[in-house]
């Protein structure tokens, strides 16, 4: 089979497109062909080596597929070969068959597509665990969402909405925010205003919002803290902007507010059996209708390297697959 194998710390240019073997899944484990890979940030910077994981060379990118399974390990019997599947793989998604964990892996719901399978897990399952679990988000609040037209932020858009909240998202240029607002959100604010922190007090009476939903970190982060609510909930998704920030304690204090960690993959570690419950409330809403994922970007497996350079020049709205 084709798989693309990085051998030293480099760029996504740098990865081979190489012949390997074809695995074959071990107790626990499940093969899946794989239709439909999809990218994410963290691709990128762990080509580069920057980021937490680094796995013995040569490793296969990639951490989300959809496909049909085609072989199981010996004591697997909740999934048979021939199901539409989608999967955490957490690694050697970039390929044209990979190995997964069955307890990772599940039906793709009804109506869902190969492609939308692909890019649903890694954020929806990240803004569900970060609203739901560690906000606690409740109907009628105000949810500001920052990059609203990445992955994580349409999921958390959604998702807001489909909990009840009003939701504000922030991006960056018109084109990004139509998107945002294409996704549901009530209110629509440009980031790159220096004002905006005003329009979002302005948007909510002066309370400021409940629930702030933050992937973007460094100024962004230090901004969010002047229109959070009084007991407000600050949700540290992760840094996109390339400067973890910091905050000092009276601010916390005079604010009445907390700001909250919200690292799905470490919980998902500690509690094993969250993946599957997050997993069936999140189909449950998508068949409802309550959430929907946009189309994903499409380029062929042999495309990878000019995909996840896209990726990283933020050319790409939501996300990016390969198809095979």
């Amino acid at each position: 089979m084709k798989a693309w194998r990085v051998h030293n710390w480099g760029e996504p240019e740098t990865m081979a497109f190489e012949d390997v073997p074809v695995p074959e899944p071990g107790p626990g484990q499940v093969r899946i062909r794989i239709h439909a890979a999809a990218l994410n940030f963290f691709d990128i910077l762990q080509v580069q080596g920057k980021y937490q994981i680094k796995p013995p060379f040569p490793f296969t990118l990639g951490a989300e597929v959809a496909g049909t399974i085609d072989a199981i390990g010996p004591d697997v019997t909740h999934i048979k070969p021939g199901d539409r599947v989608l999967s955490l793989t957490h690694g050697g998604a970039m390929a044209e068959q990979s190995l997964s964990r069955a307890d990772n892996t599940f039906p793709i719901p009804a109506g869902m597509d190969f492609a939308e399978a692909a890019a649903f897990p890694v954020v929806y399952h990240t803004s569900y665990f970060a609203l739901r679990e560690r906000a606690a988000l409740q109907p009628g609040e105000w949810l500001l969402v920052h990059a609203g037209a990445s992955g994580v932020g349409v999921s958390a858009i959604q998702l807001g909405k489909a909990f009840g909240a009003h939701v504000i998202a922030t991006a960056g240029g018109p084109e990004k925010l139509a998107f945002a607002q294409a996704q549901g959100a009530d209110h629509i604010v440009d980031y790159t205003d220096a004002s905006w922190v005003d329009q979002v007090k302005q948007l909510t009476r002066g309370r400021g919002a409940n629930v702030i939903y933050d992937p973007v970190g460094g100024d962004v982060f230090d901004l969010s803290t002047k229109c959070i609510a009084s007991a407000g909930r600050l949700l540290v998704i992760g840094f996109a902007s390339g400067r973890i920030p910091t905050i000092a304690a009276n601010r916390i204090l005079l604010k009445n507010m907390s700001v909250v960690g919200a690292l799905w993959g470490g919980h998902v570690q500690a509690h094993p059996g969250y993946s599957a419950i997050a997993q069936q409330a999140l189909a449950d809403l998508y068949v409802k209708g309550k959430i929907k994922p946009p189309r994903p970007v499409e380029y062929p497996l042999a495309e990878a390297p000019r995909a996840l350079r896209d990726l990283a020049s933020r050319k790409i709205l939501w996300k990016a697959v390969l198809v095979a």
